[in-house]
């Protein structure tokens, strides 16, 4: 089977996984670990770059990189937290399942057009490294939110 069509049909499992996990998490509080740990897990996919094949020119981690942050901007506002019953909650958003469904659209359109151009191997490279540019800042602005909701609840204040 095509690998870009495996690639694809994993992608769309793994985004429907992160649809089910953000919908449970708006259940439960949340804390800074569920938070932070999300992407030092994902770091260790970052080995793929000992393999020749996986590496990426210094043009397409620019573009990566670059997409990834633009990437960032949209789930950044559309995650929000809400302190309920003494707890600090992630706000449900019905604009985030919109948001996360085009960004995997957008992805397997991006990952045909360019897979006629681009080695499999460096174009794996390329959207690990976009996904993990992504999630970086998200999960910096989502630590920031979280940290201000702490101090509001706690009635800690900066000095």
């Amino acid at each position: 089977m095509n690998y870009v069509v495996v690639s694809s049909i994993g992608a769309v499992i793994m985004g429907s996984l992160a649809l089910f996990v953000r919908m449970k998490a708006a259940k439960k509080p949340t804390n800074v670990k569920k938070i932070i740990l999300p992407p030092f897990f994902m770091s260790t996919g970052a080995l793929m770059y000992v393999v020749p094949e996986f590496r990426l020119t210094p043009m397409e981690i620019g573009e990566a990189v670059i997409v990834g942050m633009l990437f960032s901007i949209l789930l950044i506002k559309t995650s929000n937290f809400e302190i309920r019953d003494n707890d600090i909650y992630l706000k449900r958003s019905k604009a985030f399942i919109f948001i996360l469904v085009g960004l995997l659209v957008v992805r397997l359109i991006l990952k045909g057009i360019l897979s006629s151009t681009i080695d499999i191997g460096q174009l794996s490279g390329m959207f690990f490294l976009l996904a993990f540019s992504m999630i970086v800042p998200w999960r910096v602005a989502m630590y920031r939110s979280y940290m201000k909701l702490y101090r509001e609840l706690h009635n800690i204040k900066m000095v």
